[in-house]
């Protein structure tokens, strides 16, 4: 696997935030519940539940309770996984602007859920980051 950018300025300048088509959902469920691996976006297990991300239409077929819908926005850069810093930038930047974020890190992104009706707002802040 390639390694990622751990550059803070170059991985501010490069993050290139991407609005992903949907909404989605953090879903609460037990370990008994059958849900097919390619519907997930995500998952984490924790002592209470294991919680999923998943398209908010998906969750209502199989009828998965969810509390709050979020757009998806992806940051394109490949940001390394010990990268320092990123994670606060555009989480301030976000606070900000009075939008709330919930982030997932994986091996090549960071991931962005924000709720649906900030979305938009949310890609200008992370635009406007990304200039300055």
């Amino acid at each position: 696997m390639k390694k990622g950018e751990t550059d803070l300025n170059l991985l501010l300048r490069s993050m290139k935030p991407v609005l992903n088509k949907g909404e989605y959902v953090f879903c609460p469920v037990k370990e008994n519940v059958n849900i097919e691996i390619g519907k997930l976006i995500g998952f984490f297990k924790e002592e209470e539940a294991t919680t999923i991300v998943i398209e908010r239409a998906a969750a209502d077929k199989m009828t998965l309770t969810y509390s709050f819908v979020f757009s998806w926005i992806t940051l394109s850069v490949h940001s390394s996984l010990e990268a320092v810093g990123l994670t606060a930038a555009f989480s301030r930047a976000l606070t900000d602007a009075g939008i709330s974020c919930n982030v997932i890190a994986a091996c090549y992104h960071d991931h962005i859920f924000v709720p649906v009706n900030d979305r938009l707002k949310a890609m200008q802040v992370l635009t406007r980051l990304s200039e300055e």
